[in-house]
């Protein structure tokens, strides 16, 4: 058996890079898991998961972050693909969308230092949305690396629990992934 090394952003030579993939799906019981399963049958990590509701009832929309050479990913792609509640499924790069996540964090802050984990929390954009005496919550949504930096920046101070969203994003412009699903199924808002 070959055994693979992981080097920075290579595995076994394969460049290895964080995708985002926005998947249409039916909206009904079980799908999520069809969805999970199908990357874990296949040994793919899903890095972060998020599931909601569109505006169109009948369907969902999930959007998975996942590690893995343009193959992999391609790969996963055309497997998700097959699968009967999905109706569309489009990349999101990071140069073609708007991506974003949200997070609480709760901070240990006795109240002389409140004022600056306040300062220090708007200066990333993010807002204190519960004040203790010995504790604020922040909430923010950005970016990754946004998040990431503010998660580092109130490490100091104690951070007593965290809580993210998993990331969720549309692609720039006027296209949509109904008008993918349109071309594919024929059927959408005929």
């Amino acid at each position: 058996m070959k055994r693979l090394i992981f080097t920075g952003n290579q595995v076994g030579g394969v460049i290895i890079v964080q995708h985002t993939l926005s998947i249409l799906v039916l909206n009904h019981p079980g799908v999520l898991v069809r969805v999970a399963g199908m990357f874990a049958r296949r040994g793919f990590n899903i890095e972060s998961l998020a599931v909601g509701a569109t505006h169109v009832h009948e369907y969902s929309r999930i959007t998975a972050v996942m590690k893995g050479s343009e193959a992999m990913v391609t790969q996963v792609a055309k497997q998700l693909e097959k699968l009967i509640e999905v109706r569309a499924v489009e990349f999101l790069p990071s140069n073609a969308a708007v991506v974003r996540d949200t997070a609480m964090i709760k901070v240990q802050a006795a109240r002389e230092q409140q004022l600056a984990v306040l300062q220090l929390s708007e200066s990333f954009g993010a807002k204190v949305v519960d004040i203790s005496d010995q504790a604020l919550i922040i909430e923010i949504t950005s970016g990754e690396n946004s998040t990431e930096a503010l998660i580092q920046a109130l490490t100091p101070y104690g951070i007593l629990e965290m809580i993210r969203t998993g990331v969720v994003g549309l692609h720039r412009g006027s296209s949509s992934i109904y008008e993918k699903e349109k071309r594919e199924s024929g059927e959408l808002f005929d």
